[in-house]
């Protein structure tokens, strides 16, 4: 029995043994030989060189420049290795003694593991001219790897810099939303560069080639080229936004020059910065200084700096007023104060304004036309029909992350606060004031709308790859809105052009002009104070925004151009100005003809 079940092991063994090697030898075949030919054939991806971006005329505004990048060798680490290492190290510091050895040694420690079986990137850039003189001499040496390696530069640095953006090394974040970043880099990271991200990075190639055991290059199998140098052709001047950003010197604020079919022409937001320094890397000093700023130079204050529109907002409700509860015909007696539950509601002028219809209202700023007309129509009309004007949404330009204000309601404070609605928030919101915040875009886009009747899309790319950008037009008016429409573009010609309107004494534009100024407070007025004081009398940071939005010619309407100085004070005394120098300017590059 002993030897029956000794026999019966053996051969259960015996047929284990050969099942096992028939199943590595016929069955796994396929497996193994997929295995085996991925220890002998490498691919490689290959990094794609980021798209250029032009203006209007083809001038480069973000480019490549050329350069190299130094890599080593894996596993130098080792005893036998190591004078190896230092001896290639003192060889990189030779040629290059800017280059810190600490930082180096760092990147390649970090990345070196026995798994890691490709080249350690140690540098990330020499420029051209610097690699060149050396280049054999660091290409003749197997344990160093010479590739080249773009970097951006922007050639206007701080011109239109929060417009252009800027790209820099990729975080852990980067690479989870765009594991191509992990190949490249670099990345977009504000402005157009982070908005058209995806096309201007373009796609990687391929390149397949033989190995030896030693991970020694054998033979190249075959090449696929990166699909890359997508440009993007921006409708911004270079020249207009250069000229631009020298009337803001020394303010605080944003621009924006649009045709009134969206396409942008220059815009801007100050104080800004040398878009090159987030590329190359900036000091700990100089970043602490600028985030620290009162002034905040890192916002971009077109689509995230959020303001009261102030008397801005007064045309748009204007063509509410008059085509809902009201009429044009509708007029009250402005004698500056309105006491209402408990409190005065001032106008602007100390005598008030008399008799006032919706032109003169307008034209003059007439606070106590707008309380009272508020009180007939109440927040909800007057929300829900700026809401449809599309404030309080994105006006759905191309750059991220683009705020939307608030346009209040009873609603929205029930749900933010958990509180009731008053009058007095009503009679507020009238004037662009209380918790009513806007983007100097959206103030722009419903210039644009009252010009033309047609709500825009703000944008700046012009070609994409080649093929024209084409921007979206909506028809939001209803019939009797735009039969009234009229009315409210003969008010604001008369801003910037009656003796009486708030812009005219400011103006010296060429161009005729339609425009409402505005002076939004940015601190509350006590009850007991009899005299306001003047703008100038009050400290810097105290001081109203000042406003002004226009567009011209009045005729043929083209161009929209808002300016909104942070702490100015008077819309038309702080922004006049430049608003009159840039239609003259538009005159004089030929984008308005007489």
């Amino acid at each position: 029995m002993k030897v029956k079940f000794i026999i019966f092991m053996f051969a259960t063994i015996w047929l284990m043994l050969l099942t096992r090697v028939f199943f590595l030898a016929i069955q796994s075949n396929d497996y193994y030989a997929t295995l085996s030919q991925n220890n002998t054939i490498k691919i490689e991806e290959i990094a794609p060189v980021r798209g250029e971006i032009l203006d209007i005329h083809n001038n480069p505004i973000a480019i490549n420049k050329l350069g190299f990048k130094i890599a080593l060798a894996p596993h130098l680490l080792s005893k036998k290795k190591k004078k190896i290492f230092q001896k290639e190290i003192d060889l990189i510091m030779k040629l290059f003694p800017a280059l810190d050895r600490e930082d180096i040694e760092k990147n390649y420690i970090k990345q070196d593991s026995y798994y890691n079986h490709n080249f350690i990137e140690v540098v990330s850039f020499i420029p051209y001219e610097d690699m060149m003189p050396v280049y054999s001499i660091l290409n003749l040496r197997k344990n160093i790897k010479i590739t080249a390696a773009p970097k951006r530069f922007y050639p206007y640095k701080n011109i239109a810099a929060h417009m252009i953006g800027y790209v820099a090394r990729a975080n852990k974040k980067d690479i989870k939303d765009n594991p191509l970043v992990d190949l490249i880099g670099y990345t977009g990271k504000t402005g157009i560069e982070k908005f058209y991200n995806q096309y201007l990075q373009g796609t990687p190639g391929e390149r397949k080639i033989k190995v030896n055991a030693n991970n020694q290059e054998i033979e190249e199998l075959s090449y696929t080229p990166a699909d890359e140098s997508r440009k993007l052709t921006l409708s911004l001047d270079m020249e207009l936004q250069q000229y631009i950003s020298k009337l803001f010197d020394g303010k605080v604020g944003t621009f924006v020059v649009m045709k009134v079919d969206g396409s942008i022409l220059s815009a801007g937001s100050f104080p800004n910065y040398d878009l090159n320094i987030f590329v190359n890397g900036m000091s700990h000093e100089m970043y602490d200084e600028l985030s620290s700023s009162l002034d905040h130079p890192f916002t971009n204050k077109l689509v995230h700096g959020l303001y009261p529109p102030g008397s801005t907002i007064k045309p748009a409700l204007g063509l509410l007023y008059i085509t809902t509860d009201l009429n044009e015909y509708w007029s009250v007696d402005c004698k500056s104060k309105l006491p209402l539950s408990g409190r005065i509601f001032r106008c602007w002028k100390h005598d008030g304004h008399g008799r006032t219809d919706i032109v003169k209202a307008i034209r003059e700023s007439c606070d106590d036309y707008f309380y009272k007309g508020s009180l007939v129509l109440g927040n909800q009309k007057m929300s829900d029909g700026l809401k449809r004007y599309n404030l309080g949404n994105k006006t759905g330009v191309d750059l991220p992350n683009e705020f939307i204000g608030i346009v209040p309601s009873r609603e929205w404070k029930y749900t933010k606060y958990k509180r009731v609605w008053n009058i007095g928030e009503t009679v507020n919101m009238s004037i662009g004031q209380g918790d009513f915040l806007v983007t100097p875009i959206q103030i722009a886009q419903m210039t644009a709308l009252i010009a033309t009747g047609k709500l825009p899309t703000p944008h700046f790319a012009k070609y994409i790859g080649g093929e024209e950008y084409v921007a979206e037009y909506k028809e939001i008016f209803n019939v009797k809105e735009k039969a009234k429409l009229p009315i409210i573009q003969r008010a604001m010609y008369q801003v910037c052009n009656n003796p009486h309107g708030t812009a005219t004494q400011y103006l010296h534009s060429k161009v005729k002009l339609a425009g409402k100024t505005g002076t939004a407070q940015v601190i509350g007025i006590k009850q007991d104070v009899k005299r306001r004081k003047l703008e100038h009398e009050l400290a810097y940071y105290n001081r109203s925004h000042a406003w002004i939005t226009t567009y011209g010619p009045f005729k043929n309407p083209q161009y929209v151009v808002m300016v909104m100085i942070e702490h100015g004070g008077h819309g038309g005394l702080a922004a006049g100005g430049i608003v009159s120098d840039i239609y003259n300017k538009l005159l004089e590059l030929g984008y308005i003809k007489k």
